[in-house]
């Protein structure tokens, strides 16, 4: 077992921690806190952005968190940005023109001036694009913008892409060699999501420096998707639910109970509670 001094505990969160209503269980409320009382450095590492994740999983956290899959660590409290990714400004451009040469139109994360935003086209987006985004009412980082030449202010540093599997494998196909890519299924929606970061982009590099920037030597991550691959390859120890997909499986320490059930608190508190 590792000593919490020297430990980080890494949980992804959608379909990890929080439950299929996209919330934390008041179990998991009450023993990661205890834990985190207790001396255990953990955090979560999600494709979530700050915002949204906070509110899924209201902890109080004093680590950095990793968002975005990887392309940016930050300070759970305030939001300062500790490490990021964005692409070059022709990459970000040559990803664009391919993505609407192919009929897909994309929401484009970027750091501007004026804070984070994720813009999009209202009224060129498609009808699952559209019900994301009604999830996203009242978002701080809401921009839409007039035309498709306007999507790329600021640093861009993400696209995520909505569309069916005919549209998106083959840009998947095109980019994956060259960019940091995420094709999967929305675990809530069951629609088909592409998501592009800038090379080596990922959980496990954010890890990685979130450990340096901490001192800690050794790394325990908890996952359940496709984008959770990469920190269990690299974790001393890894962990899947029950409800993780069969790659994840074949990476992990040992599987423990679903995300339903509490997986990741319950082995926590059986390993480092009273």
């Amino acid at each position: 077992m590792f000593d919490l001094e020297n430990t980080l505990f890494l949980s992804d969160l959608d379909g990890t921690l929080l439950r299929r209503d996209q919330k934390i269980s008041a179990y998991t409320a009450k023993v990661i806190p205890a834990l985190i009382e207790k001396g255990m450095h953990f955090s979560y590492a999600t494709a979530r952005s700050r915002h949204t994740a906070s509110r899924a999983a209201d902890l109080p956290l004093s680590l950095p968190i990793i968002v975005y899959n990887g392309a940016a660590v930050m300070d759970s409290r305030t939001g300062e940005r500790l490490f990021s990714r964005q692409f070059a400004p022709q990459d970000a451009r040559m990803i664009l023109d391919a993505l609407l040469a192919a009929g897909v139109q994309p929401i484009v994360y970027a750091w501007r001036e004026t804070g984070e935003t994720f813009s999009y086209c209202p009224d060129a987006v498609n009808a699952q694009t559209r019900d994301f985004l009604l999830t996203r009412r009242g978002d701080v980082r809401d921009h839409p913008v007039q035309s498709e030449a306007d999507l790329l202010g600021g640093e861009v540093f993400y696209f995520t892409c909505i569309d069916t599997k005919e549209k998106l494998e083959p840009l998947y196909r095109q980019f994956a060699d060259r960019f940091s890519c995420v094709y999967s299924r929305d675990p809530y929606t069951g629609e088909q999501w592409l998501e592009l970061m800038p090379a080596d982009t990922g959980k496990a590099q954010a890890a990685r420096r979130l450990c340096e920037y901490l001192g800690c030597k050794y790394l325990v991550a908890f996952g359940d998707g496709e984008n959770d691959c990469s920190i269990f390859a690299a974790a001393d120890a890894a962990y899947a639910v029950a409800n993780a997909v069969p790659e994840l499986k074949k990476l992990a320490t040992d599987i423990i109970e679903s995300n339903e059930a509490d997986g990741p608190a319950r082995w926590l508190w059986e390993h480092y509670g009273d």
